[in-house]
């Protein structure tokens, strides 16, 4: 008599190249799927290198015919990669329809510029008093967009004895910064100088810059630009994000347009307290408004900090402790009053 409960291996065979073939189709759909995005983003795609294997019955295999797909690429940060037709092609140089050449040029500023100076900032809790003047000046030199604050001025108490005191939080313009690693297409880049900076042309919106940042110092603009239309009709200009657009990321930039012409940041210049300073690391000196230069290396001495800086970061931004207090603490804040049911 025959064993009903055993399989027939004709069976298992068919359900088996049915599987294969099934992911197979849904490998291609997603592959073609993604191709159509990355072709209109990265059309001059450049450098072959060994395409993918697709494991089947047998050995494994080249894909066959024509897709596309976001891989990564270890051997260069910020490296976007497709597949094509059994080869990966890196998007090295790749430029978006209708700009003018050399968008992209790495090459001269404002994108390289010399590192014989390295941009620091040094800012003292002691004499901010939450003014929020830098930020004023930040936002009107840059012509921010609303409901961004490149400058986000915090209100700390570090324990519940202590004076309240008050933390301008900028880009910390990090030596190792985590938003130029994730950024897939180069758009978020680091000078030789030291400065963080965007690239907007490049920028496709994807956000994993503001995701990667720990100081949530990244913004993202969501609409339009309430700039005029002067002001939208300006040439693009990377040292100030201007005129701004939708669908971007920005960010604090220390403002290289006005360091390059020998002039302090939009918000050390504007800054009452002269809480703000800012120089080269080269030089072992950073300046504020009135012109008082100290050592960077003496401040350091006296306790200048780095925050978070056990990420790994390495931010350039340096803050003094708020030890003596040169201002009226912050006016304390009396607790709301509990309303009581039936009120």
């Amino acid at each position: 008599m025959a064993d009903t409960n055993k399989a027939d291996p004709r069976q298992a065979g068919d359900r088996h190249r049915k599987q294969v073939s099934r992911r197979r189709f849904l490998l291609n759909a997603t592959v073609a799927g993604a191709g159509a995005v990355t072709t209109l983003l990265f059309p001059g795609l450049n450098r072959q290198i060994p395409g993918p294997a697709l494991e089947t019955e047998g050995s494994p295999t080249q894909l066959a015919g024509d897709g596309y797909a976001l891989m990564s690429d270890a051997s260069h940060t910020g490296r976007l990669l497709r597949w094509r037709g059994g080869v990966v092609e890196a998007a090295e140089n790749a430029t978006k329809p209708g700009l003018p050449p050399n968008t992209h040029t790495r090459n001269g500023p404002p994108y390289s510029v010399p590192a014989t100076q390295q941009w620091t900032m040094v800012i003292d809790l002691e004499k901010c008093d939450g003014c929020a003047e830098c930020q004023v000046a930040c936002t009107r030199f840059h012509r921010i967009p609303p409901g961004q604050e490149w400058i986000k001025i915090y209100r700390l108490q570090n324990f519940e004895e202590a004076t309240p005191y008050w933390f301008p939080r900028v880009c910390m313009q990090c030596d190792d910064p985590p938003c130029v690693k994730v950024c897939p297409v180069g758009a978020t880049f680091k000078r030789e100088d030291g400065i963080v900076l965007i690239d907007q042309d490049r920028c496709i919106g994807c956000r994993f810059c503001l995701a990667a940042c720990p100081y949530s110092a990244r913004y993202f603009n969501w609409a339009d630009s309430p700039e005029t239309p002067e002001q939208k009709a300006e040439p693009y200009d990377i040292e100030k994000n201007t005129p701004h657009r939708r669908g971007v990321a920005e960010k604090c930039l220390f403002c290289p347009g006005l360091v390059r012409q020998g002039k302090l940041p939009s918000c050390a210049d504007a800054c009452p307290m002269n809480a703000i300073y800012f120089g080269d690391r080269n030089e072992d000196a950073v300046t504020n408004r009135i012109g008082q230069t100290l050592g960077l290396s003496a401040l350091k001495a006296q306790g200048a900090f780095r925050y978070l800086e056990d990420l790994g970061t390495e931010p350039r931004t340096l803050y003094l402790p708020p030890r003596k207090r040169k201002y009226p603490p912050p006016p304390k804040l009396e607790p709301l009053a509990t309303v009581g049911k039936g009120d």
